[in-house]
């Protein structure tokens, strides 16, 4: 189809920039000159057939920005998911990781300490034994709120998977890590987790890893892991 008046170009063409306008994000002039420059269009080609043609186009192009409007909605709540925990609140691995490089990152830029803790629950496969997994989920969910009572907006809080949770600790070199880390596992073990009409006391280890330009996050995750792994050992030695 072609428009008279237009400059022989075809009214397709005119539409398929519209909509790549639309989907884009720029906004649609109000007036009716600004409306025909937004299309490619002199306002002396506005002829009733052209007009009519228009406002069906202009339809098109609400229905267009709307549809994207629901679809960049609708990823950043899948992304959003991507990144959660499916048990806690908490970020999972994969996100700490990302948020590791983006902190490793920043130090290299700025030289700012930061820090992991790797925490670890001790006893964990005995509360899903004899308790059985939903008390098991209990003591997870109350791990992770008591980790995330206890630190910064600018600290990040994740879960590893399985009974394992880690902390990224901004503004903090290892031997501030080491006291926040000793100050987190106290608080966790302060009070029993309850559950229906039982309870029982928690138990974590701690390992810290300062977060430096050479080392890459999954080797920061691996330290900590391997010193939250000595410590438990300490603790288990008669």
């Amino acid at each position: 189809m072609k428009i008279s008046g237009a400059r022989n170009q075809p009214f397709s063409d005119i539409r398929r920039r519209a909509l790549a306008k639309a989907a884009a994000g720029v906004p649609v002039p109000p007036g009716s000159a600004d409306k025909a420059a937004f299309l490619g269009l002199a306002e002396t080609d506005l002829t009733p057939p052209v007009r009519s043609a228009v406002q069906t186009l202009l339809t098109e192009i609400d229905d267009l920005r709307s549809e994207v409007g629901r679809l960049k909605a609708r990823l950043a709540e899948v992304e959003g998911l991507a990144d959660r925990d499916p048990l806690t609140p908490l970020l999972n691995r994969r996100a700490l990781v990302r948020e590791l490089g983006r902190i490793r990152t920043f130090a290299a830029r700025y030289g700012s300490p930061a820090s992991l803790i790797y925490f670890d629950l001790d006893g964990f496969k005995l509360v899903n034994d004899r308790f059985g997994h939903a008390a098991g989920d209990a003591a997870l969910k109350a791990v992770a709120e008591r980790l995330s009572a206890q630190v910064r907006e600018s600290d990040i809080v994740g879960r590893m998977g399985g009974d394992e949770f880690a902390v990224i600790l901004a503004q903090a070199d290892h031997a501030a890590a080491e006291a926040k880390g000793q100050a987190l596992a106290r608080a966790i073990e302060a009070q029993p987790i309850t559950f229906g009409d039982w309870s029982a006391p928690l138990h974590i280890s701690y390992g810290v890893c300062e977060i430096t330009p050479d080392r890459a996050p999954e080797d920061v995750v691996a330290e900590a892991d391997q010193a939250m792994f000595v410590r438990k050992r300490e603790r288990r030695a008669p």
